[in-house]
């Protein structure tokens, strides 16, 4: 038996450049200008869909697509409030207790960028003795802008407006024991193993795509934008960890069901199979609450089989949490099934 998985100290700068370019579903034109460039100098050939998903070939006429998603959680503006706070709507699933404290920056439609802090309404504890127990919702919290604003005309001259994005901070960290600490590892922990899978597979011709998505987080992403050569669809998206579920920040999960249904099972048992024999560190799962671009695409009417995989993420949605180790795990099973049957 052949020990594939060995730990490296892998090196992290892309993952957190990429955190750290904000884009959210609808506003992710600045991320995927990131990953054209970067695509395109391990020498791929690289394009951009009618939707604005990277689409980027290993090889002639491939027959395997692996799809990270490159959007995350975010805010549009949706009132001015008269006291010039700016009021929004949520872009995906924000979990707005993790969210409120938070930094925040808007970008107009001229280009300019100014910054906040999305509160609760009335936040001092000093005059609103109900804060810690107030149920936190969209139409009780507010952004306050770090500007001497204090009616809806003074931000309006600010040229901010109803439609501007509301990007959060991401405060990314490395720890001496290998973990990352970031908003958004969901999922541009995945979008890393892709960049990974590039690098390997520089100069080699395999029949495999991979495609950067766009519009996960609210729905739609994994619809439309594969070669019409592909055969299956490898999905990589974070994998739960918490309470009835088997994910661990430190492997790669396999997930046999989500909230939409079994994913297929000859291409997981192939994928579960090859993570035996390399001896890479993985979990069987079955997620309660979730749904992937490989669900979409199902439901899209795509005729081809789906399986997916990911690292373990804690805190989804939140402050996130993954491992070296379990990125490095979806990396490893990534490369040794490509090598067994796209090569």
């Amino acid at each position: 038996m052949s020990n594939y998985y060995t730990e490296k100290i892998m090196d992290l700068k892309q993952l957190k450049e990429l955190l750290e370019i904000d884009s959210p579903s609808g506003f992710t034109h600045r991320a995927t200008a990131y990953i054209y460039d970067l695509m395109q100098s391990y020498g791929h050939k690289v394009e951009y869909t009618k939707k604005g998903a990277i689409r980027c070939q290993l090889g002639e006429n491939p027959k395997l697509t692996i799809a990270a998603h490159t959007d995350t959680l975010g805010g549009i503006v949706k009132e001015i409030t008269d006291e010039g706070t700016l009021r929004i709507s949520q872009v995906g699933g924000l979990k707005l207790n993790s969210f409120e404290g938070h930094y925040a920056r808007i970008y107009t439609l001229e280009d300019e960028i100014y910054t906040g802090t999305f509160l609760m309404d009335n936040p001092a504890i000093h005059v609103n003795r109900n804060i810690r127990t107030l149920e936190r919702k969209l139409s009780n919290m507010h952004i306050r802008l770090d500007e001497e604003v204090s009616s809806d005309t003074e931000v309006e001259k600010l040229g901010i407006a109803v439609g501007d994005f509301v990007c959060f901070d991401v405060n990314y960290q490395e720890t001496p024991s290998g973990y990352i600490k970031s908003r958004f590892l969901d999922n541009k922990s995945g979008c890393f193993v892709l960049f990974e899978l590039a690098k390997y597979f520089q100069g080699k011709n395999v029949a495999v795509e991979l495609l950067f998505t766009t519009f996960e987080e609210v729905g739609h992403g994994g619809a439309i934008g594969y070669s019409k050569s592909v055969e299956e669809l490898l999905v990589i998206d974070m994998a739960v960890v918490g309470d009835g579920c088997m994910g661990k920040e430190t492997h790669c999960s396999i997930c046999a069901k989500d909230a939409t249904g079994p994913y297929d099972f000859a291409f997981r048992k192939r994928l579960t199979l090859l993570a035996k024999k390399h001896q890479i560190p993985y979990v069987t799962d079955i997620y309660p609450y979730y749904s992937s671009d490989g669900s979409v695409a199902l439901r899209a009417g795509h005729d081809f089989p789906v399986a997916l995989i990911g690292p373990g993420v804690s805190a989804s949605h939140g402050m996130e949490r993954t491992h070296k180790k379990g990125i490095q795990a979806c990396m490893d099973l990534c490369r040794v099934y490509v090598e067994e049957y796209f090569v």
